[in-house]
């Protein structure tokens, strides 16, 4: 298997299988993998443009779980956009993801057992992931079938109340994700730890200060509990208005960074 920018088929990549099977006489290699561009906005990543950003920089201000999702949310033959609008899109796909793995974290039993119809949902993406990626390593539909898992997943177990089948179709969603995070180097960090980072960097990026909002979103729950709805609603317009969701739980009220 043979690598690298499109932009190198020609003269560089024929030239190098010409020497090299010249030289030795044997197919050079299996399989070339030529990956598109790389562009902010509309306009190509060069040095020439004066656009680049390495890897080292990209890292300064983001996780590096959020480039890995990023290269692989796209096609490797399309074009990879590294605009804003595509970061915070990536940062909500990633947020999407690990707010189901935190969920799954809170309710998982291993004593408990997945129910068949969960299982045979798990089965039937396998299959349709396995496809995707036989299919010139299409990661966004690889992507697209964990989606719809999550989407699953949500809506049977993300329930006030709690019930064995829940706690062991969260077990069965916990190793799932693993499973297929793992040749893709993604989903291993620790849920709660991972949406807290999110929020912190998106705080930052806001100006806002996690205790200011710790405080606002008590003040609210205060508000609640002595039924003062309007000062209630005062306080939830103002979060909303900063970017910032509540939920209300039976465990309490509990916030993020909208994303």
């Amino acid at each position: 298997m043979h690598g690298g920018g499109m932009d190198l088929r020609v003269p560089h990549h024929e030239n190098e299988r010409a020497q090299s099977e010249g030289l030795t006489n044997k197919p050079f290699v299996k399989y070339w993998m030529h990956n598109n561009m790389l562009q902010f906005g509309n306009q190509k990543m060069s040095k020439s443009l004066g656009n680049v950003r390495t890897t080292r920089a990209f890292l300064a201000e983001y996780h590096p779980e959020i480039l890995k999702y990023l290269m692989l949310s796209g096609h490797y033959r399309s074009i990879l956009d590294f605009s804003t609008t595509s970061i915070d899109n990536v940062i909500a796909g990633l947020a999407r993801f690990y707010s189901a793995m935190a969920w799954a974290d809170h309710l998982a039993d291993s004593k408990q057992v997945a129910p068949a119809a969960f299982v045979k949902i798990l089965q039937t993406a396998d299959q349709g992931i396995e496809v995707a990626l036989d299919d010139d390593f299409n990661t966004p539909e690889a992507f697209a079938r964990m989606f719809e898992v999550v989407r699953q997943f949500n809506m049977q177990a993300r329930t006030p109340k709690q019930s064995p089948e829940k706690q062991g179709l969260a077990v069965a969603f916990q190793a799932w994700m693993k499973k297929w995070g793992e040749p893709m180097s993604l989903f291993q960090e620790p849920a709660g730890d991972f949406l807290r980072f999110l929020d912190d960097m998106l705080l930052k990026k806001k100006d806002l200060i996690r205790e200011d909002i710790d405080k606002m979103v008590s003040e609210r729950s205060e508000a609640r509990l002595s039924r003062n709805f309007t000062r209630a609603d005062e306080l939830r317009a103002q979060l909303t208005a900063l970017g910032i969701s509540v939920h209300d739980t039976p465990m309490g009220s509990d916030w993020e960074v909208t994303k």
